[in-house]
């Protein structure tokens, strides 16, 4: 059963999404700036950034919010 969240901004938004959206639109390194975790700034990829992610909650906090600025800004 799925609940709708109408005053989500991210709602329907996936993790890999956003992160593919930010790569494409920054790059790694302007990300790495703005965000100073490592599987930014050596040797980044996709994959590796999903599993930091989804195990750091607050490293994926920072993410979503540099997404909203980003979409928003």
């Amino acid at each position: 059963m799925s609940q709708s969240q109408p005053d989500n901004p991210l709602h329907g938004i996936t993790l890999e999404r956003m992160l593919t959206e930010l790569v494409e639109a920054m790059g790694w390194k302007n990300m790495g700036s703005k965000i100073a975790i490592r599987c930014f700034t050596h040797d980044p990829s996709i994959p590796s950034s999903l599993r930091f992610l989804r195990r750091t909650p607050w490293a994926r906090e920072q993410v979503e919010a540099l997404y909203l600025r980003h979409k928003h800004g």
